[in-house]
């Protein structure tokens, strides 16, 4: 029986490809720089690859924030003014929210029957930002996130904070749900948890990462949770 719910919140309560392309779209045209579909295309990967490499411990938080406008502005040949562009972004990325399709239901469903904890990867100030935008914070018990912590999901280390802040913690009825492999069903695993993985694109999964769970969609997560 699952009594305890760690949830991602980027790309699994609010959509963060739609907030990361309307900051930077943003950002691009106070700089001068038309956004266009391929800049907005690349960053998207760019980013998601340097996020990767924290995950592996093979880059800091602060080489991150900075690489990823370095590369960009280099692959895409945009002159100067990367440090700028990467300023506004991060100004812009925390305002305003959209919600992936049904978290704002799930978590009206789930909040009075489960103890939900926030779990995330996110520069601290800016997911704050969000959750006070989109007025979710009220639905978590804690909001654990990785700046915050000192440790970044898939660590260990980021779950044994969160599990010492939890009253009366169990792992045998604690879930993980994400959307990332590499993060969040990788970490759930690394600390002992079962690990629900949101695949809304039906991505094929990983022989090394297999999770206990797998839904397409949030409204799913329910029905799942009472055969679980």
């Amino acid at each position: 029986m699952i009594k305890t719910i760690f949830l991602d919140l980027d790309d699994t309560i609010l959509d963060f490809s739609m907030a990361e392309a309307a900051a930077l779209r943003r950002a691009l045209l106070e700089a001068g720089i038309p956004p266009e579909d391929r800049i907005l295309e690349r960053y998207h990967h760019i980013n998601a690859a340097q996020w990767a490499l924290l995950e592996e411990g093979k880059l800091t938080r602060e080489q991150v924030l900075e690489r990823r406008f370095e590369l960009l502005f280099s692959e895409m040949g945009l002159g100067d003014g990367c440090l700028e562009v990467g300023e506004r972004y991060e100004a812009y990325l925390g305002q305003g929210h959209w919600f992936v399709p049904g978290a704002e239901a799930l978590l009206e469903t789930l909040s009075p029957r489960y103890a939900l904890y926030l779990a995330s990867n996110g520069t601290a100030a800016i997911q704050h930002t969000r959750l006070e935008s989109a007025g979710i914070a009220r639905y978590f018990r804690g909001i654990f996130i990785s700046q915050e912590i000192g440790a970044d999901k898939p660590d260990k280390a980021f779950f044994d904070v969160c599990f010492a802040s939890v009253p009366e913690f169990s792992r045998d009825t604690a879930l993980i749900v994400g959307d990332s492999l590499t993060s969040d069903i990788r970490g759930g695993r690394n600390a002992g948890i079962r690990t629900c993985w949101f695949n809304p694109k039906g991505q094929p999964c990983r022989e090394d990462i297999r999770p206990d769970a797998e839904i397409r969609a949030l409204p799913e997560l329910p029905d799942l949770l009472e055969r679980m």
